[in-house]
């Protein structure tokens, strides 16, 4: 849609195409996530927050209703300016702004994701491009361009923009103490784990690198009837018990890399399905968004950062030591420290950012997984799902009960400084 800027939305010519072409831009991301092996779940959050940040500023930017998050988000200073005098076309900045940001923020992709990029580039820009004056797509199409450089510009000097052998450090030293962390199988890539440097990584909402901090984990123990002990033979006691709908709700929140959109993409899925129910103009699809985007960002920064504080080992290691050396967890476990629990943290964030969106009580179905086989779930409300994701790590013997419960709360504390941003004038 074209329109002058400073005119009220709907105002200009043409038709607002914009939920559709953020719908179909953002059905891309979750393929591109789930078949790019770089995306990790703190990868993904990063290329989460910061396209989420270019539609907010590209929507922002023709809206009265929304403000810039320049000078609110660390590293964004004033974006680029619209000349009031002038018409842009509204689809035509976002649907720019879109394509620059896949590209980037999923450069790595392989030859299949290139070539869907490169279509859904091509085929979104001649629909927007359709009845409008070539001049007006032009001058957007400039504008959209501007908007997605200037952020891919400020993300550089995050500390994230740059990641080598898939996040595995070429050296790394384990601790070398019974209660750290050691590599839990076999493939050589692991022996070191994932990006331990990315608590380092300049939050966005949050005000320090500092914020959000959890207490030290129960104090390691082999100890029968230690607060440690009872807490490693909960995770091994559970899984020998598991019923049906506990190993559902693992599988469900399991979102593994390569097989999923990952835990931050399968919160961004939720939100799309809410959208679609509730068809959500798009200025609060963005607002939503960029709120989600920002608040997994900072959840997986605050996490890594306590995960390689306090080094802790896995259920599996513990427990095949001290008490059963023959026991499987239902679930594969990941290739970093235990403690917080990273689908905690993130889905405590998002819980407490989309409450404040949405309001308390508000109900939804999470249809995520259908096409992988998993049955829709339904939830009252935001922290309902939080919890479950949560739990979701103990069935699965990933995690001890004090991963899941503080992460959960270091989530929230991350989700009040995400809420404390300034969208709406």
């Amino acid at each position: 849609m074209a329109c002058l800027a400073g005119s009220p939305v709907g105002a200009g010519i043409g038709t607002d195409d914009r939920v559709e072409v953020l719908g179909n831009w953002y059905r891309m991301i979750l393929e591109l996530v789930r078949h790019t092996p770089t995306q990790t779940p703190p990868v993904a959050s990063r290329a989460f927050a910061y396209t989420a940040i270019i539609a907010y500023e590209a929507t922002a930017s023709g809206s009265e209703k929304l403000q810039s998050l320049a000078g609110q988000v660390a590293g964004l200073d004033a974006l680029p300016a619209r000349d009031p005098a002038l018409v842009y076309d509204e689809d035509a900045v976002l649907n720019t702004a879109m394509a620059r940001a896949v590209d980037v923020y999923f450069a790595n992709t392989g030859p299949t994701g290139q070539r869907a990029k490169a279509a859904l580039t091509a085929s979104l820009t001649a629909r927007v491009s359709g009845g409008v004056d070539p001049e007006i797509i032009a001058r957007s199409e400039a504008y959209g361009l501007a908007i997605a450089e200037h952020v891919i510009a400020a993300s550089a000097s995050d500390g994230g923009a740059v990641v080598e052998n898939m996040g595995f450090p070429m050296t790394f030293a384990l601790g070398g103490e019974p209660e750290d962390w050691v590599p839990t199988n076999l493939i050589q890539l692991q022996q070191a784990p994932l990006l331990p440097a990315w608590g380092k990584n300049r939050p966005m909402a949050l005000p320090d690198g500092e914020a959000c901090a959890l207490a030290p984990p129960p104090a390691y123990s082999e100890e029968p009837g230690s607060e440690f002990f009872i807490e490693a033979m909960e995770v091994y006691e559970t899984s020998k018990s598991l019923t049906d709908e506990q190993k559902l709700i693992a599988r469900f929140w399991s979102d593994d890399p390569m097989l999923s959109p990952t835990p931050p993409g399968h919160w961004v899925a939720i939100l799309f399905q809410i959208a679609k129910r509730d068809d959500r103009p798009v200025e609060a699809q963005v607002d939503a968004l960029v709120r989600l985007g920002i608040a997994v960002s900072d959840g997986f920064i605050v996490n890594w950062r306590d995960k390689y504080r306090y080094d802790l080992l896995r259920p599996i290691t513990y427990l095949r030591k001290v008490i059963d050396p023959k026991w499987e967890p239902l679930l594969n476990t990941p290739p970093f420290p235990e403690y917080p629990s990273g689908h905690s943290t993130q889905s405590g964030a998002v819980a407490q950012v989309l409450t404040d969106v949405f309001g308390e009580g508000f109900a939804f179905t999470d249809s995520t997984h259908v096409d992988d086989g998993l049955p829709a779930r339904d939830f009252p409300d935001f922290w309902a799902a939080a919890n479950e994701a949560g739990i979701s790590r103990l069935y699965g013997g990933i995690h001890f009960r004090a991963a899941i419960d503080r992460g959960l709360e270091q989530g929230a504390c991350v989700g009040d400084f995400v809420n404390g941003l300034q969208t709406w004038k």
